[in-house]
């Protein structure tokens, strides 16, 4: 598949779906393969894992191969699979992405390095670096709320046109001006995707091929709605579904993603609701909060609230 038919392809809602836990903190892998099928059957149009909401920084290198590899056999080609291979190491980035690439990933998802705080020049470098070493489509991650950093117009163009197989912007920073200058300066046949939960649908107005949202953990099939309603023309179903789910996207951003989306699985009973330590679930008052708007949106509950 080229990168042309590659940019087609990976379009929609993309599920970055949470790494879910046993009690004791270990991968819980047959959970995520219940997930993993709940997601695709709900209607989200690829699976992502290992990003922010996976809880990367929390698991070793070996176990991201590990949860890379049971998301490829559970996904099994049914829709994209694009892993998220990024690191504030540049050898575990180049090692996770080179991972992704021979397990059959459809690409993959590399995040601006967190906490270095990389100079512009420098992440020409890493990007380019990582970049070159594999051929599958691969799709940079801007989060300057997460990194400190952000990934620059100009430095995004530079590693657009020197690199074929970056192919597009996951962009959860708030400014969008930036993003609208992202496709002016790129290319608008560059793939942009939101990541602020509330540009989803803006982001689809000016030219987006999606989202990597995190409310699609508790709600796919609306999340991937809003996108199929813009690609059928029905403009006014998106707008309408749009506001319809920022009470939701609001109180799943209260606390640190995922903390909160993790929370509401458990309420569901979809996972045990465990992070990994120095995560942990929110507060019983937001928990409280949480369960109301749950209820409100009409999500079967099964759990009570936990402490």
């Amino acid at each position: 598949m080229s990168f042309k038919e590659a940019k087609e392809r990976l379009k929609g809602s993309i599920a970055p779906v949470v790494t879910p836990f046993n009690e004791d903190e270990s991968l819980d892998l047959e959970t995520f393969k219940s997930l993993i099928d709940w997601q695709i059957e709900s209607g989200s149009h690829g699976i992502s894992v290992t990003g922010t909401s996976g809880e990367p920084s929390s698991l070793t290198t070996d176990e991201r191969e590990i949860v890379m590899e049971t998301a490829m056999k559970a996904v099994a080609g049914r829709v994209p699979f694009v892993p998220g291979t990024g690191s504030t190491n540049h050898n575990e980035t180049m090692r996770l992405t080179k991972a992704a690439q021979e397990m059959g990933a459809d690409g993959a998802m590399v995040i601006v390095p967190y906490y270095n705080k990389p100079n512009q020049h420098a992440l020409y470098k890493h990007f380019k670096t990582v970049a070159d070493s594999v051929d599958i489509p691969i799709i940079l991650y801007n989060i300057p709320g997460r990194t400190a950093v952000n990934l620059e117009v100009e430095t995004i163009k530079r590693l657009a046109e020197d690199c074929p197989n970056i192919i597009g912007i996951k962009e959860a920073n708030k400014d969008f001006e930036h993003v609208n200058r992202v496709l002016l300066k790129v290319g608008r046949d560059f793939n942009l995707y939101s990541g602020i939960e509330l540009l989803c649908y803006p982001m689809l107005s000016i030219g987006g091929a999606g989202h990597i949202s995190a409310t699609s953990n508790v709600a796919p099939g609306p999340v991937a709605e809003i996108y199929n309603a813009w690609a059928e023309g029905d403009v006014k179903k998106a707008q309408d579904m749009h506001f319809e789910m920022m009470e939701l996207n609001d109180i799943l951003f209260k606390d640190t993603n995922p903390a909160v989306a993790k929370a509401a699985l458990g309420m569901m009973g979809k996972i045990k609701p465990v992070l990994r330590k120095p995560m942990d679930i929110p507060s019983e008052a937001l928990q409280k909060e949480l369960r109301e708007v749950l209820v409100n949106y009409g999500i079967e509950l099964k759990d009570e609230v936990r402490n």
